[in-house]
């Protein structure tokens, strides 16, 4: 009997599950286009002025997330001026993760380099935060023509004393156990617990009203994004250790920008250690700023990519006198 209560129980939850994908997909729909690539389909809002002529931005958002991370409020004033590419990565927001994919910062890197080549970009400056900012250092490492310029927010991109990602990304990524959680309990229970855990993630500056809703956070509970994203994170400590050694090869100019109050990604760990050794890599410290950045600091973080937008103008310039 106590079987047949428990079949009965995941059965109910997994029913559960699937109507509340139905409602998450209904209530956030694809804001952008969906395109196919040589990585498979890949969802990006183009914003901006196309005429050609100046250098585009491409951001790229974290764990957790989706582009619309990215383009609120940072993506959409960076577009009253130039054009800005907001690319949900593979397994995240509306781009999914193929059979044939994996969660590799190369596979994510090489995702984003079909996307802009579909697009028909063949250099930007490239804006990433927390676990994308390993996603674009990976980029600039592998296909280096395509970055003209690097800023890295609160970037995840050394391995950090345990690796640690939670308990529920580790049993996620438990064979038989991960998919079974992922498709009965996590999206009902999640439901209750995005917004707190959307507003820790904020501290110490206070969550916007109207964050969670704005941004389509909830798309993150589907089950297949819950097991795409604990994926990358349980597999991230080893992949950043894996590229550390080959950060000084990074030719673009390159702006880090981390607040000092983040307990998400450390500061010292991360953001210290990168700006050393990447060369004439700038660091850009904010006081009392935790992990949103592109939140907390907007200006700040417009004013560096102006000016790397400006920088490489300049030497464009003079390369053609």
């Amino acid at each position: 009997m106590i079987v047949i209560g428990v079949v009965a129980m995941l059965a109910a939850l997994a029913l559960l599950t699937q109507a509340g994908v139905r409602w998450i997909n209904s209530r956030y729909p694809p804001r952008g286009e969906i395109v196919a690539t040589a990585a498979g389909a890949i969802h990006i809002v183009d914003l901006g002025p196309k005429d050609g002529a100046e250098l585009p931005v491409v951001m790229v958002h974290g764990a957790s997330s989706n582009l619309n991370a990215m383009r609120l409020p940072l993506g959409d004033d960076v577009a009253k001026i130039r054009r800005v590419v907001l690319i949900d990565r593979p397994g995240h927001g509306w781009s999914p993760r193929g059979s044939a994919q994996d969660s590799s910062l190369a596979s994510q890197a090489g995702a984003i380099a079909a996307a802009l080549d579909r697009l028909g970009i063949s250099r930007a400056v490239v804006v990433a935060h927390s676990l994308g900012g390993a996603v674009a250092t990976r980029l600039a490492l592998d296909q280096p023509e395509r970055v003209a310029g690097l800023v890295v927010l609160a970037g995840a991109t050394h391995p950090w004393p345990g690796g640690g990602v939670g308990r529920l990304n580790k049993l996620l990524t438990t064979p038989l156990i991960g998919p079974l959680l992922a498709y009965t309990i996590t999206l009902p229970v999640g439901l209750m617990l995005v917004e707190p855990g959307a507003r820790s993630v904020f501290s110490p500056q206070t969550m916007p009203d109207g964050y969670v809703d704005a941004t389509a956070t909830p798309l993150l509970l589907r089950p297949r994004e819950m097991l795409a994203n604990a994926r990358e994170l349980t597999a991230l400590n080893a992949a950043v250790g894996a590229q550390v050694p080959r950060y000084k090869q990074i030719a673009a100019p390159t702006i880090v920008i981390h607040g000092d109050a983040d307990d998400v990604a450390s500061l010292d760990i991360h953001s210290r250690a990168l700006a050393a050794e990447i060369p004439d890599a700038r660091l850009v410290v904010l006081p009392g700023v935790g992990h949103m950045v592109q939140n907390a600091a907007p200006d700040v973080v417009q004013r560096e990519i102006e000016g790397l937008v400006s920088a490489f103008v300049t030497k464009s310039h003079a390369t053609m006198r």
